[in-house]
């Protein structure tokens, strides 16, 4: 039962599966394991994150597509939730329909991206993609009548989902039975279903046509498979699982503006995402999404505590500043890179391996 719901992508290593029935087992229980603001919303980001990697690595690591137009999809579900709520008012139909209206229009402007220049190299595909993605985040900031400009767009979710409504009688294991509690749990059971839907996609015969083309286009175009085709269908597919991924965070921000959906440092993120978990593995996105995201939201912290209990000796305090996070952010992306060239799962695989 397992095998099948994994797509018979078993982990293969000991470390490996403990790791990931970890992340999972956190993930499910995080309201009630790591009761808080800060630490629910720490753990739902993981889980949207874990998706639009999972769906980049889709392109990239399977496909051998570089793209920087991936956040521009992922602010399209995100903008799609926000308009369609603004406008319908605050129902259960409304993030339906944006989510879906926002993963259709990604998926039509990949397709157009795709047909227009999937046939040239992979480095003017990749700017031409950077250019499109740049353009839309400028219209978007332009738009202020529609998009709210550069100060984004708030909006209301169903009453079910908010902090007032109370599905249960007092609470849960100490946590209070309300709609955030809901909330939670649709972000978390939706990026689960996606996740298991590209699992499957990338070990369906469509997938392994993709690693073939990865590999040697050359020779799948010769035996007969039409490699433009089977490019454009996975850009598309990636844009659709990555605006749905951004529908889920604008649901569970409550907020869309550039800077959360569309800027570039959200795409250099998931770049260092998929290349710290492992290009060519789905496991990998979970693995890279999980240690970043806590990186981004604790590693300031930790070091914080770090440069006080060193206080009294010199030059480390100053080192462990709170203010250098990112330094040392950048120092152990260096280091994952150089002991794990293959990522994360790549290399406990290899350990398996031999």
């Amino acid at each position: 039962m397992l095998t099948k719901l994994l797509s018979g992508d078993m982990p293969r290593s000991k470390v490996l599966a403990v790791v990931l029935i970890a992340i999972l087992f956190c993930l499910a229980f995080a309201p009630f394991l790591f009761p808080g603001v800060r630490s629910v919303d720490t753990a739902a980001r993981i889980c949207v994150f874990i998706v639009l990697v999972a769906s980049y690595d889709l392109l990239l690591g399977f496909g051998g597509i570089v793209s920087f137009a991936h956040t521009m999809f992922f602010g399209l579900g995100a903008y799609g939730v926000a308009l369609a709520s603004t406008h319908m008012g605050r129902g259960f139909d409304a993030l339906i329909v944006g989510a879906l209206a926002g993963a259709g229009l990604a998926a039509l402007l990949a397709l157009a991206i795709g047909l227009f220049s999937l046939r040239v190299r992979a480095i003017f595909f990749a700017m031409i993609t950077l250019a499109v993605a740049s353009a839309v985040a400028v219209l978007v900031s332009q738009l202020s009548g529609l998009t709210g400009g550069e100060d984004g767009l708030s909006f209301k979710i169903p009453r079910a989902l908010g902090p007032a409504f109370k599905f249960a009688d007092g609470e849960i294991l100490g946590v209070k039975a309300n709609g955030k509690l809901l909330k939670y749990y649709l972000v978390f059971g939706s990026c689960l279903v996606l996740f298991l839907l590209m699992l499957r996609i990338v070990h369906s015969p469509f997938g392994r046509v993709l690693l073939a083309i990865r590999e040697n286009d050359f020779r799948a175009e010769a035996i007969g498979y039409r490699v433009v085709h089977y490019r454009v269908a996975a850009t598309c597919i990636s844009a659709a699982i990555a605006a749905l991924a951004g529908a889920l965070y604008a649901i569970w921000l409550r907020y869309v503006g550039p800077d959360t959906t569309l800027s570039m440092e959200i795409m250099i993120d998931i770049l260092l995402m998929v290349v710290i978990g492992g290009m060519g593995t789905m496991y990998g996105a979970v693995i890279g999404a999980t240690l970043f995201v806590l990186a981004q939201n604790y590693l300031q912290g930790l070091m914080d505590v770090a440069g006080g209990a060193v206080s009294a000796l010199p030059i480390l305090p100053e080192l462990l500043n709170a203010d250098r996070w990112l330094l040392w952010l950048g120092v152990l992306f260096i280091l994952s890179v150089y002991f794990f060239p293959t990522g994360i799962v790549g290399r406990l695989r290899q350990t398996k391996s031999t």
